[in-house]
């Protein structure tokens, strides 16, 4: 079994975004730190756990049984009742949508912010990472 913690951070509301990914299990401990573009808070949330899919599916790992814990109960709701009338989320929704069926069993469950503090940290240096892209571009 996989356990994996996400997050995302935003400077502004919309504005630069990271996100932090944790991966544990037998024989694995992962942290991934990643800048994300202007999204709202939300969005980011969104754009972070498509994030982890990619990696899951990257690193092949779809045939694990992958808990995904998350402190965004927006994200959880919307992804556990596989349906949003949100035009921010339609898009991740629907990208969300795709990659889940190749996943054997993976659950999204909401934890509070105190229980999610490992990806709260890489989501914080992600924002960091986009800010300094940011940076580079003006």
């Amino acid at each position: 079994m996989i356990k994996a913690y996400i997050d995302a951070a935003t400077k502004g509301n919309p504005g630069p975004s990271g996100g932090g990914i944790v991966l544990l299990g037998q024989d694995l401990y992962i942290q991934e730190s990643f800048p994300l573009p202007e999204l709202s808070n939300h969005q980011a949330e969104f754009a972070s756990f498509n994030q982890l899919l990619d990696y899951l599916l990257d690193k092949r790992l779809e045939e694990q049984t992958i808990m995904v814990y998350t402190d965004s109960k927006i994200l959880a709701q919307t992804v556990d009742k596989n349906y949003t009338n949100n035009l921010n989320f339609q898009n991740y929704l629907q990208e969300i949508q795709e990659k889940l069926p190749s996943f054997s069993m993976l659950i999204l469950q909401w934890i509070p912010e105190s229980k999610n503090k490992g990806a709260d940290n890489l989501a914080r240096q992600g924002l960091q990472k986009a800010l300094k892209l940011q940076n580079r571009r003006k």
